[in-house]
């Protein structure tokens, strides 16, 4: 079979499989996204691996679909326990010396009260010194992704600060 061929064979079954198989998989994550990364990466394993395997090709995929679901459910929790494990043993002020800017005293001091994505921002942009398009390529996202997420957490640090200044 030319390689022409299979790319369209697997464009055809895909496109008349491909939305049931993205529900099954919502199924299983905790989000869209998820599930469409999980559907891709279930297909490319069943198509260069198992689609010439006897029985129901419907049945290999799914199988598929729910091991790379829960295999993703592992990794994010155990992310999620390692992140929290550092940030409960993280004094962040500990990263400055007692003479450093009381600005970035005060803005390290409120980090831990972002949300991940936008922590990862603020401390690539300040402490990096990476310009947007560099943060979106560290981190997978577009360049307006980043900003966006430098303005909430801008916005939300000063309110916190603010807020801190005046009790």
């Amino acid at each position: 079979m030319s390689d022409a061929h299979s790319e369209q064979d697997w464009r055809a079954w895909f496109a008349e499989h491909g939305a049931r198989l993205r529900l099954v998989a919502r199924q299983w994550t905790r989000c869209e996204a998820d599930a469409d990364d999980v559907v891709q990466e279930a297909f490319v394993r069943f198509w260069k691996h198992q689609r010439h395997l006897p029985g129901n090709p419907n049945a290999l995929v799914i199988t598929s679909i729910r091991r790379a679901a829960l295999d993703l459910l592992r990794r994010s929790d155990r992310r999620t326990v390692r992140e929290r494990a550092v940030a409960a043993d993280a004094d962040v002020a500990e990263w400055f010396e007692p003479e450093a800017d009381p600005r970035l005293q005060a803005l390290a001091n409120s980090l831990p009260s972002l949300s991940a994505e936008q922590r990862e921002v603020v401390v690539l942009k300040i402490w990096g010194d990476l310009t947007f398009d560099q943060i979106g390529e560290q981190l997978e996202i577009s360049p307006n992704t980043a900003a966006s997420r430098w303005r909430y957490a801008m916005d939300a640090l000063r309110k916190l600060i603010t807020a801190r200044t005046y009790e």
